[in-house]
């Protein structure tokens, strides 16, 4: 029997799983449909390594005027995918909800890493604020594609809600750090050391 603490944590834990539970199947009863069968995966490719970013970052890239926020997009890229990929899914160790439920036709490969956070909500997310912030007309289309791709992700079963959020969240303040960074010049003084090597 737990005590204290513990007790707190498990109760908290137990919310939380019946809170995802709930709104997956939520999402699987009103909102599963045809459509949305063919549409949802298409979404959650645009979030594949950050594809639909990377595309903008190189249409960036390719006009001088915009070069530099080209390279930022990309810097935040890299920054979102190290902090979600390479740190807090390790650390959480959270398995996906396509993991534990057999009954359900997956509509895209099953992914092999760990579920929290999402990393297509969190790089999703921190590319959209950071192009908001230079494109401030236009931020309604960048979080409306974050959102798109985050949503895609609960109605494919492959995170919770939990992880989406927390993907929002995380990604959010990467945009943040990124700017951190730049206001800082630490990003210049990085390129002027990988110059000297």
């Amino acid at each position: 029997m737990c005590k204290g603490s513990d007790c707190m944590y498990l109760n908290i834990l137990r919310r939380i799983n019946i809170f995802d539970n709930y709104i997956l199947l939520v999402i699987r009863k009103y909102l599963q449909n045809k459509y949305l069968d063919i549409l949802m995966p298409i979404i959650t490719i645009m979030g594949n390594l950050g594809l639909i970013w990377i595309l903008v970052a190189f249409g960036l890239l390719l006009n001088k005027t915009y070069t530099v926020i080209g390279q930022i997009v990309l810097i935040t890229l890299v920054i979102s995918t190290i902090i979600g990929e390479g740190v807090v899914k390790h650390l959480v160790r959270r398995i996906r909800p396509c993991n534990y439920v057999n009954d359900i036709k997956l509509l895209i490969a099953k992914p092999v890493s760990y579920s929290f956070p999402s990393g297509h909500t969190l790089s999703s997310f921190a590319v959209a604020e950071v192009l908001s912030v230079y494109f401030n007309e236009y931020s309604f289309i960048f979080i409306g594609i974050a959102f798109s791709i985050a949503l895609s992700r609960l109605y494919l079963y492959v995170h919770y809600p939990t992880d989406v959020i927390a993907g929002i969240i995380l990604g959010l303040l990467c945009s943040k750090l990124v700017f951190i960074i730049l206001q800082g010049g630490y990003f210049q003084r990085f390129i002027i050391v990988y110059k000297s090597i």
